[in-house]
């Protein structure tokens, strides 16, 4: 193979003269330039961990320490208080032949360096005590108090010099394990509007014989657990809410983003690939140098952990026998792509150098134009990663472990991400295009079972027509930190990088370019039976799957805003209203909130059906007045955005149960209150996937670059999942899900009910604003 001879760095040859050493000297100079890129990197990484590891403060600070202790010692004046005679006392004059005056000024640079690491300590502890301040997020708008003015001014202070992407990580608070009496509380509260008179007091039964017995021994080995991990709950709720789950994680756990809703910058597919994976690849190298601006809860300037961030390229999951595992590796120079049933190695760094976007393309085009067929078993091979996890380990282990088929596995699970390349067109288009998009996002949920290569961190997938889109795989991350990535890639792909006239990749290409590499594949009979049992039960799953995507045009947030309401909690309760109307019932609802306000924090649940939220709908449903019903309404919102602060902070219920849940699996105990509760089920789950990088999208220039957000498939088989972003002033974008198998579940019925309990909702809280706009909106038509 070319590519083989091209990797042979010198030949030699036995002659009767002696021995003839060939040297190819532009090997030599390829394998230079790459370990040159690798001790770029080693060297880039123990800068950022002296850069980090000194923060709040910088490494020039200890001059400046060191510069002030002698200048007082100068001044005859002792700053250390007879510390710096007490260390050249104990200083090893003997070995170190130094003078009077070397002695001194060595004892002078120990001191100043022990002050400089108890400052950096100090003020880290500042740090901390500050971002454990809660308080200014209860506060009403307007409304701040003087405690959260100096708080502010004080974070300003202390974390003012520019932060690296983990600069933040050693100074936010751990996540505080909640009263167990506070918890039950409000377990109770949020099902009291979903349960009958005798059923809530069969349950506050239950929960004050559990807090009275089992509840206080489990909540002491949790605070234990609390005071020595982290996190207490980050490492369980990875493991045996993600890695531990046998049944297929397509559709059950991966969830999907999409493209720009009305716009496809260039329709060429290599060229869309080429500009995608190249803004992928300048993003991690934004990761990998720390330079990526760390997030911030939105308008403030308190930091949310990046430790997500870490996994996000490079990495897979494994299946196993009883739980998956995350691997992890440093660096990664290639992709690996799909197209066909053929699977192929890219590499994307030469000499150290990474290509070009119009290289990449024209690589991307390389395989397009291909016309080798899969290999035996080859085609649908990705739909062991599909399936059962127990049948995928077996196989693994068997098959995979050895020979040409580990050196091919490999180069899927070492590779940075995977790219598929479609062969579909998709997108908002055609004569159909609601019906369009619902297929789009079908694809991106699940593909045809076995053209994604679901294991992965996450896979982009690239279609015929240039429309693209991801899958992410659950476990290593949550939504919001794959859409910060995704974000990125959309607006560098359209803004930064951009295409030529003619829709190609700009840059040059240099022809020399070894040609991607074919992965082979040694398929035994007994591997391609498996393959097709796994097929089958992925087949049947995404069959199942309904889904239904829409762009709610009427309103958005800045007319919510108008009204001085939550745009959160105005969605949630047009949910519950919407869910209502659908089934006749109210139901536990799951809205998922972060908890990155705390070291490897990731996500808790906010109740949203709540009592006052009940309440509302009824009211509104039975006819009641308008004032009345408005009352309603603005005691569920500031319900909801309080449940939503206490999810935030630490204060939930799901998470904090869900390890007292673990804690007494691990004791070998029963206990009926929380077996009954993590049995309940999640009929409407809800997320909202927010826009975090404004800045990079410019709405009043490219108003159509708007995008779509992503979506999920149904937690519940007789439920709704539902994922929402608010896309600018004037749109909310859907993302609908359920089962086809539940006949009482419809995906665009219920979208239907959404819409109309959105109109509904403003009509009830604004109806002389709503005819107003009305009318102007024909004025303009």
């Amino acid at each position: 193979m070319a590519e083989a001879h091209q990797a042979v760095a010198f030949q030699f040859t036995i002659t009767p003269e002696g021995i003839d050493l060939r040297l190819s000297y532009q090997a030599l100079s390829q394998i230079y330039l790459s370990g040159l890129r690798s001790w770029k990197k080693r060297i880039s990484r123990m800068r950022n961990r002296v850069i980090k590891g000194v923060y709040p403060a910088s490494p020039s600070s200890w001059l400046f320490v060191v510069i002030a202790i002698l200048a007082t010692m100068y001044m005859r004046s002792d700053p250390s208080m007879g510390l710096i005679a007490k260390i050249q006392e104990h200083l090893p004059v003997s070995s170190l032949s130094l003078s009077v005056q070397g002695q001194t000024m060595l004892s002078v640079l120990v001191f100043s360096t022990l002050l400089w690491l108890s400052l950096i300590l100090t003020l880290r502890f500042c740090l901390k005590l500050l971002l454990s301040y809660h308080r200014w997020m209860f506060e009403q708008h307007g409304h701040i108090s003087t405690t959260t003015k100096v708080w502010v001014t004080l974070v300003r202070l202390l974390s003012g010099r520019k932060p690296l992407l983990y600069s933040y990580q050693t100074s936010l608070p751990c996540l505080p394990v909640p009263p167990i009496k506070d918890t039950l509380e409000r377990y109770l509260e949020s099902v009291r509007p979903l349960l009958s008179g005798p059923e809530f007091q069969r349950m506050t039964v239950l929960a004050a014989q559990f807090e009275n017995s089992l509840g206080n021994r489990l909540q002491r080995y949790l605070k234990l657990k609390a005071l020595w991990a982290t996190n207490y709950v980050s490492d369980w709720w990875e493991e045996y809410i993600y890695l531990r789950g046998r049944g297929p994680i397509m559709v059950n756990s991966n969830y999907y983003g999409m493209d720009f809703l009305y716009v496809t910058p260039t329709p060429i597919q290599a060229a869309r690939a080429g500009n995608t994976i190249t803004a992928l690849l300048l993003y991690r190298r934004k990761v990998n140098s720390e330079q990526l601006t760390p997030s911030r809860v939105p308008g403030t300037v308190i930091p949310l952990c990046a430790a997500q961030c870490e996994r996000m390229f490079n990495t897979t999951r494994t299946p196993g026998e009883g739980t998956d595992v995350l691997q992890h590796w440093q660096d990664s120079e290639f992709v690996a792509v799909y197209h066909r049933g053929r699977y192929f190695r890219l590499w994307v760094y030469k000499a150290g150098r990474l290509l070009s976007p119009r290289e990449i393309e024209y690589q991307i085009q390389r395989i397009l134009d291909d016309p080798s067929p899969p290999g035996p078993g080859e085609d649908r091979l990705g739909a062991l990663t599909a399936g059962d996890r127990v049948p995928w380990c077996a196989v693994r282990k068997q098959y995979f472990s050895s020979g040409v088929n580990k050196r091919s596995l490999d180069c899927i699970e070492r590779a940075a991400f995977f790219v598929t390349l479609d062969d579909e067109e998709q997108g908002m288009m055609g004569e159909d295009p609601v019906g369009n998009l619902d297929r789009y996002a079908k694809s991106l949920l699940h593909g045809k079972c076995y053209d994604r290569w679901f294991d992965k961190s996450f896979s982009v997938v690239v279609y015929k027509n240039g429309k693209n889109g991801l899958n992410a795989e659950h476990s290593w991350a949550d939504a919001p930190t794959v859409a910060h990535l995704w974000e990125f890639t959309l607006a560098t792909d359209a803004f930064q990088l951009g295409y030529t006239e003619d829709g190609h990749c700009k840059g040059e290409v240099e022809r020399s370019l070894p040609p991607p590499q074919r992965l082979t594949w040694d398929i035994p009979v007994e591997v391609q039976e498996q393959v097709s049992i796994s097929l089958s039960v992925a087949q049947a799953l995404a069959d199942d799957v309904d889904c239904h995507v829409f762009p709610f045009r009427d309103f958005g947030k800045g007319r919510i805003k108008k009204l001085k309401i939550s745009p959160d909690a105005f969605i949630q309760l047009a949910l519950q209203l919407a869910y209502y109307r659908d089934r006749k019932t109210f139901c536990l609802t799951y809205e998922a909130s972060m908890t990155r306000l705390f070291r490897e924090g990731r996500t808790e649940t906010v109740r949203s059906c709540s009592n006052e939220g009940c309440a509302f709908v009824k009211a509104v449903e039975s006819g009641e007045g308008p004032e009345h019903c408005r009352r309603l309404f603005r005691l569920a919102a500031e319900k909801h955005q309080n449940l939503y602060r206490l999810a935030m902070t630490g204060s939930g219920i799901d998470r904090h149960l869900f390890c007292l849940y673990v804690v007494s699996k691990y004791l070998g105990v029963e206990s009926p209150f929380l077996t009954e509760v993590l049995s309940e089920p999640w009929r409407l789950s809800t997320s909202q996937t927010p826009v975090q990088q404004l800045e990079l999208f410019d709405m009043k220039n490219h108003p159509d670059f708007i995008s779509l957000g992503g979506g999920f498939g149904p937690v519940a088989d007789d439920g709704y999942g539902v994922s929402y972003i608010i896309v600018g002033e004037d749109m909310i974008n859907y993302h609908v899900s359920c089962k086809h198998s539940f006949s009482e579940t419809d995906s665009h019925r219920f979208g239907a009910q959404i819409s109309r309990a959105l109109l509904d909702l403003l009509s009830v809280l604004s109806p002389a604003k709503t005819e107003n706009s009305q009318a102007q909106d024909k004025k303009q038509q």
